[in-house]
């Protein structure tokens, strides 16, 4: 389905029923990487499956002047317009990675409409100045080269060693994920979260019940700052999963997946 939403039109999928459930997916995948989890949930939730705008099947807004830059605000006002039109009012709340950023900008903005956030693989802090210049070259090596390599090139980051190594199946199911995404999508995004707003001062305000859950061989969201989410989130529950890298719901669903239903249960109803 498509939401006529301002600037960008919006891609969305719905499944299941019961109260509602926003899911936020990662960095360059879409929706689909929360499919491995859908059978988890969708017998006791409604589960909303938007593509971040310039990913997957959503649309990118083209300034008049300058490089499209798609921000962590951009991203939580996209998924507060598909909850109005969904007749959605205050709900619970999932963001894997760039997912999980858009949800601190979220919290922010609109905590009135938040029951319960899940943080999965995702990290508060800014990028440093060597973090910034990363996702700059990357946002122009992806434009020059375009996205195929630059999938290619994350790949290693995405998913665990023991992934890469010896489960074929899912780093294919992975990559799938990120084949609808554009050059200009994936570089307007890494704009976005290079330029991001530094949410550690952010995680103590949080007080919703709220889950951490991330890869033990996570490489851009370590254990450490997993941990550190955790820490600073009054009362917040924390799950690493073995094996598991930066998509620990794709990798492990039989081990996420329950134990975001269970998070939900407690908490979403």
């Amino acid at each position: 389905m498509i939401l006529h939403s301002g600037e960008v039109d919006l891609f969305y999928e719905v499944c299941g029923k019961g109260p509602d459930v926003v899911l936020l997916h990662p960095y360059p995948c879409d929706h689909t990487f929360w499919l491995p989890v859908v059978p988890f949930l969708e017998s006791r939730f409604r589960l909303i499956l938007p593509d971040l705008r310039g990913l997957g099947q959503s649309g990118l807004a083209h300034p008049e002047n300058g490089e499209p830059v798609t921000t962590m605000a951009q991203l939580a006002t996209d998924a507060l317009a598909l909850c109005d039109a969904l007749g959605i009012g205050r709900t619970a709340f999932a963001g894997c990675s760039v997912g999980g950023y858009a949800l601190f900008e979220l919290w922010r903005r609109a905590r009135e409409r938040v029951k319960a956030l899940a943080f999965f693989d995702t990290r508060a802090g800014a990028d440093g100045e060597e973090g910034i210049q990363g996702r700059l070259q990357a946002a122009a090596d992806v434009l020059e080269r375009g996205p195929e390599w630059a999938i290619g090139q994350m790949m290693p980051r995405m998913v665990s060693a023991y992934t890469l190594g010896a489960r074929p199946d899912v780093v294919e199911m992975a990559r799938n994920t990120m084949r609808r995404a554009t050059a200009p999508g994936m570089a307007a995004l890494q704009r976005g979260m290079a330029s991001r707003a530094d949410s550690l001062a952010t995680l103590s305000s949080i007080t919703v019940p709220s889950l951490v859950l991330g890869g033990e061989d996570d490489l851009p969201s370590p254990v450490a700052e997993l941990e550190r989410i955790a820490r600073g989130i009054p009362g917040a529950e924390l799950k690493i999963v073995s094996r598991a890298g930066h998509t620990a719901a794709l990798e492990h669903p039989e081990e996420a997946g329950p134990v975001l239903r269970d998070f939900l249960e407690r908490h979403a109803r």
